[in-house]
């Protein structure tokens, strides 16, 4: 395989742009690497070129694209660094590393991280020197810097992180039914509740694609506990998506089509050859099913709802107005503020806002970015506002909302930050 170099892939001024950025938030420069996870610009310190060192990046890079994410690791005791994959579809360009940082509890002692050095190659003057030009931060100021840097370089770059977004969900989707099954075990309960498929059914309905993909996690998490033999689950998933597509047809006869697609899954799950496969198959099932739910049901009654739906699902973290979502359906304004009510029962600004919650009960969930700064990622100028919001469609704040969610979880995520390094 042939090495991408990032410093060749993205321009002066797009790296220009991300590093002075994110050196104006954080005080530290950021380094393009390859693929094979050395400084792009062939520019190495005698640090840099330590054997060790380069292991820990080149890993670092391929367990951040494994899991979909940043990846902190040690590059000596007491010594942090992270990086953000630089993907663009599902090629990988190279990565980007936010910098090297001390712990404030190793503030004062450096001999473990100089010995460590030492021992891989350098000399005790030049572990020193570069020891002590390294910043002293907390912890969690490194997963804040991490965090900035992976949306400025997909901002800033426009590459497409597809890739990525795969690996998250198939390890949200790995983590989230391995909880089912370890709360299983803990109740001792092992019966699958009869009406899972009707709550599913109900979060198909009401568009959180989110909502679904939880429970059916759950859903394979509780029957693979009552039974691992792999041609059972699969009989079960069969007719769990049997279920939900004769549902849809009832309900609207021009979601009639869903009808062939399903029939496509149905083979791809017939084939899966292991779980892991089975649950990867059913988690595009799903998706394929919710979209298709959403692009027939409107298209056939009205395609210029369908316009005006998708443009919000793409454009909803803007300060959208109604004259954009006109222009993209094609119609007057009035026009379609009228159909949209008509067609789903809700007024524009409230898809508006179910869209940003949705997404901002995700970053609750999965990150530690405080509140302030997801209302204004997801499209709300004033918090108040945004918590108002929030409780509206969560029944909850995002505090607490967040506080419920992780108490929820009695395993930690299967994609986590790790550490690691010799």
């Amino acid at each position: 395989m042939s090495m991408n170099n990032i410093v060749n892939l993205l321009s002066k001024r797009t790296r220009d742009r991300i590093s002075t950025d994110y050196r104006r938030a954080y005080a530290l420069a950021p380094r393009f690497l390859t693929s094979a996870g050395v400084p792009g610009d062939g520019r190495e310190s005698h640090i840099d070129r330590l054997t060790v060192v380069r292991q820990a990046r080149l890993h670092a890079l391929q367990e951040s694209v494994r899991w979909g994410e940043t990846h902190s690791f040690f590059l000596a005791p007491g010594v942090i660094s992270w990086v953000v994959p630089v993907v663009d579809k599902y090629v990988l360009l190279g990565g980007v590393l936010g910098g090297e940082v001390l712990f404030e509890s190793a503030r004062n002692d450096h001999e473990d991280a100089v010995a460590h050095m030492v021992r891989h190659g350098a000399s005790a003057q030049t572990a020193r020197d570069y020891l002590d030009g390294l910043p002293v931060w907390p912890l969690s100021r490194t997963a804040e810097a991490a965090e900035m840097l992976f949306r400025l370089i997909y901002q800033v770059s426009g590459f497409s992180p597809l890739l990525l977004n795969e690996q998250r969900e198939r390890n949200q989707q790995q983590r989230q039914i391995a909880e089912e099954i370890h709360r299983r075990k803990q109740e001792k309960d092992r019966d699958v509740p009869a009406d899972g498929e009707q709550v599913l059914l109900s979060l198909i309905r009401a568009g959180d694609k989110k909502g679904a993909r939880k429970i059916l996690n759950q859903m394979l998490g509780r029957v693979f506990l009552k039974s691992a033999n792999l041609t059972v689950i699969r009989a079960l998933m069969i007719e769990m998506m049997g279920y939900l597509v004769r549902r849809a047809v009832e309900d609207s006869p021009f979601l009639e089509p869903i009808m062939d697609r399903n029939h496509k899954w149905m083979a791809k799950i017939i084939e899966a050859e292991n779980f892991e496969t089975l649950a990867a198959v059913l988690r595009m099932a799903l998706d394929d099913f919710m979209n298709n739910i959403y692009e027939m049901g409107y298209a056939a009654s009205n395609p210029h709802v369908a316009a005006a739906m998708k443009y919000l699902d793409t454009h909803y973290r803007e300060q959208v107005t109604l004259d954009d979502i006109a222009r993209a359906a094609g119609l007057s304004t009035y026009r379609i503020a009228h159909l949209v009510k008509e067609q789903t029962g809700k007024s524009l600004i409230r898809h508006v806002h179910f869209l940003r919650v949705q997404e901002a009960k995700r970053l609750l969930e999965e990150t530690d970015r405080d509140c302030a700064d997801i209302a204004l990622d997801v499209g709300f100028c004033d918090q108040s506002y945004f918590t108002r919001q929030f409780r509206k469609y969560a029944g909850a704040t995002p505090s607490r909302y967040r506080r419920m969610s992780r108490s929820r979880n009695v395993m930690p995520p299967a994609g986590a930050v790790l550490l690691s390094g010799s």
